[in-house]
């Protein structure tokens, strides 16, 4: 069969597998090439795909990745939900109801446990990876948000924006333990795995906080000059490096973790929000609330910004899968629908220079 005859007809039945499947309510693919709602610039992604997340098209927020189960877990703040994603399949098998404007989603693989803080009623929620049930749920102070796990210690901390204090949670009762207070509004947080320390923005003061998991308790205080409502977070291990995303300029600091000192500063899209890495492409990337996504290499402790582009609307959002090298991007609205955009990279961006 000729190329144009083959192409003519891989374009039919992928039209009619998406037309089955949209039917059944599983999932929907878009054509291959990026739309008009996406305009990558020069950002070195392909469009792979869109799924369908159903719902309503409310906001949505964070996103945890589980790579093991190839399960993605996407807050619906809107619907109170939050919604798993099957990433091989590309379809939602489940959306697990009574998570109250839900916020943060953490997948933990080693307990077999997702965490979300379902900021309407102020808890902290246990699900269940194996049967996508919530277990329990604990009180998460007064508006929780981000989350980070200190495996070594068995603690969950939780972000309290407003309460401007960090929650500590015992994963292995799920019993709220301790609450340290941070004096100022509560931006995101993370673990440390070389320190085993855990890192909170601090907003309101332009700082970034150490906790010590083993006193639970703050044990220095880092200034960031250029910061301005320093919100998003990532601790890179492998560099030394900690990414902060600073909505209130719209800037991306660098902090060098030996020094804890910023070392550099780049522009970004307009409200950054969330960072992810993929460490065996070495690519950093930064989504705002503009759906611009900005992305960087990093390598042998220097960081070159790549570029900047649209993925979609309100592309706030961005999980990376470090296996497949494939990005994630929850759309609130896409053609009137809530949908999970799917990139990768092109071949050249896989490799690390």
């Amino acid at each position: 069969m000729n190329a144009v005859r083959t192409w003519a007809a891989a374009q039919w039945l992928l039209l009619a597998a998406c037309a089955i499947s949209a039917g059944l309510g599983t999932f929907a693919y878009s054509a291959l090439s990026a739309d008009d709602d996406s305009e990558t610039g020069g950002l070195p992604l392909k469009h792979l795909a869109d799924v369908s997340l159903g719902g309503r098209s409310t906001r949505l927020d964070y996103a945890g990745l589980d790579p093991d189960r190839h399960l993605l877990f996407i807050a619906d703040l809107g619907d109170g939900e939050v919604i798993v994603v099957d990433t091989r399949a590309a379809r939602v098998i489940a959306r697990i109801p009574d998570v109250a404007s839900v916020h943060g989603v953490l997948a933990i693989p080693e307990l077999s446990r997702v965490y979300a803080s379902a900021t309407g009623s102020n808890e902290i929620v246990a699900i269940d990876e194996t049967t996508l049930k919530i277990t329990s749920r604990m009180p998460g102070g007064r508006y929780p948000d981000g989350m980070a796990y200190a495996p070594d210690r068995h603690k969950l901390y939780v972000s309290d924006q407003t309460g401007e204090t960090e929650t500590v949670i015992d994963v292995r009762s799920d019993t709220r333990i301790a609450t340290i207070p941070l004096s100022g509004k509560v931006g995101n947080t993370q673990y440390d795995p070389v320190s085993r320390h855990i890192f909170v923005n601090v907003q309101s003061r332009r700082q970034l906080v150490e906790i010590d998991p083993g006193s639970d308790r703050v044990i220095a205080r880092i200034d960031l000059p250029g910061a301005l409502g320093n919100h998003g977070l990532l601790v890179e291990r492998q560099q030394r490096l900690a990414f902060i995303a600073c909505e209130g300029n719209d800037k991306l600091l660098v902090l060098d973790m030996r020094t804890m000192h910023v070392v550099s500063s780049f522009e970004l899209g307009k409200d950054p929000d969330v960072l992810a890495y993929d460490p065996g492409a070495h690519l950093l990337y930064v989504a705002g609330e503009a759906g611009i996504v900005s992305m960087f290499n990093v390598a042998a402790g220097q960081i070159t910004k790549i570029g900047d582009g649209r993925i979609g609307p309100n592309a706030h959002v961005v999980a990376v899968d470090g296996a497949t090298h494939r990005s994630y991007y929850p759309l609130k609205s896409l053609r009137g629908q809530a949908t999970l955009r799917v990139m990768e990279p092109r071949g050249q961006a896989t490799t690390a220079p």
